[in-house]
């Protein structure tokens, strides 16, 4: 019979501050007071989704030894701290641009979808004595959605101001998984 293997304190402590951050995010975002602009719900979202990365960043970089790893953890808090301010800048003039109801609802519906699968997949992400592995698994489908969640918003109408946040997000998001995804294959050869 196969024992499994008991997690080191440390480790725990990881995951406990990881679910508790998770937990904040996921009553953040479920909970931001929406409104009849996809521009403003989409910020209102997404400061909490950030403001998670972040979190996520600072509980695993005491752990983290590897310099690319680091490096990406680092770049996430700057990133997502400029990003925060971004939206925070352009939060009353993109509040003011309505949508049309039929936009709002299939843009909120997909939002939801989006959700549910991201929460889903970092609250599943894999629990083994690797902090370095367990943020970039919990951290991987978190960028996912952000990136799902600013496609989504650019197939309506946003306000100008949001678009060149949403490609920023897009793009920074996308090379973020690639470099984990691809740090992951090498600590499993």
């Amino acid at each position: 019979m196969r024992t499994a293997c008991v997690l080191p304190e440390q480790t725990k402590s990881y995951l406990l501050r990881f679910y508790q951050i998770l937990d904040d995010m996921i009553g953040a975002m479920t909970g931001a007071e929406l409104t009849d602009s996809i521009s403003h719900n989409f910020i209102v979202q997404m400061i909490p989704h950030h403001q998670a990365a972040i979190e996520m960043s600072r509980n695993a970089l005491p752990h983290i030894t590897g310099c690319a790893l680091r490096r990406i953890a680092e770049g996430i808090i700057t990133e997502q701290t400029q990003g925060i301010a971004a939206m925070r800048a352009a939060l009353h003039r993109c509040a003011a641009l309505e949508s049309p109801p039929g936009d709002l609802a299939l843009y909120q519906r997909r939002m939801d979808l989006i959700y549910g699968t991201m929460f889903r997949e970092m609250g599943g992400a894999a629990e083994v004595s690797d902090i370095a592995a367990d943020f970039m698994r919990e951290m991987i489908p978190h960028h996912e959605g952000a990136i799902h969640m600013a496609k989504n918003a650019l197939r309506y109408g946003v306000c100008p101001e949001l678009v060149p946040i949403l490609c920023t997000i897009i793009s920074s998001q996308e090379k973020g998984v690639e470099e984990m995804r691809a740090l992951l294959r090498r600590r499993s050869c």
